[in-house]
């Protein structure tokens, strides 16, 4: 249940954020899509062989990736400051569970920079959905919270992630070499994106509750 009949936003605003686009809707994680977040993550989110992320927490066995999935949402959430935040949007194709797509700032008064990360259950990968729920969060971020640019990184040979990026108007922002396992160094690929240089879709999403959110997260720019 969300919206203004929701209790629990008149407690924590940021839960009644929903970012709606033509197949997807993107609401801040909450306990009652723990469940489904860990089977999507227990599905499989990339090759074995491969890790795509800097760091690697899908490595982790499957009884540490169930409680460590609520640890880390639980953490994100009660990390969240005016000035420094990472919201973490639970990304649903008609209702079911698919992914997680984050939105990072630090010193975002100052600097009006996003970040952004993701990922999605194996299974619907190569439908396009990487690229739109991005471009919704930056849609929300751009439009709505007043950020002028968007970063993002992706290992060189992430050509899925890589693909996104440059479709939605990033451009190169150096590399730097990061340990994803004991002794394994891999290249990552910085992006960098400016407001003015964004690719939109043909599609404009739907922002419900960012006035709340804006309150919460930038008091004072607004």
């Amino acid at each position: 249940m969300t919206g203004t009949h929701d209790p629990l936003v008149r407690v924590w605003p940021l839960f009644g954020l929903t970012v709606t686009t033509p197949r997807l809707v993107l609401t801040p994680v909450r306990d009652e899509h723990l469940p489904d977040l860990v089977d999507a993550v227990l599905a499989g989110i990339h090759d074995p062989a491969e890790m795509p992320f800097s760091v690697p927490w899908t490595d982790a066995p499957r009884d540490v990736l169930v409680t460590e999935t609520a640890r880390h949402q639980w953490r994100i959430r009660a990390g969240v400051t005016a000035a420094d935040w990472t919201l973490n949007f639970v990304v649903l194709a008609e209702g079911r569970v698919i992914g997680v797509q984050d939105l990072f700032a630090r010193s975002f008064p100052v600097l009006r920079r996003v970040r952004s990360g993701s990922w999605l259950t194996r299974s619907v990968h190569g439908q396009g959905y990487g690229t739109e729920m991005r471009a919704a969060v930056l849609q929300f971020a751009f439009d709505h919270l007043g950020a002028t640019s968007a970063t993002s990184e992706a290992a060189d040979w992430n050509r899925a992630s890589l693909g996104v990026s440059r479709r939605l108007g990033y451009v190169s922002n150096g590399t730097s070499l990061v340990e994803v396992r004991r002794g394994e160094v891999q290249v990552q690929q910085n992006v960098l994106l400016a407001r003015e240089d964004f690719v939109r879709p043909e599609w404009t999403a739907d922002v419900q509750g960012a006035e709340a959110a804006l309150g919460f997260l930038t008091p004072g720019l607004n």
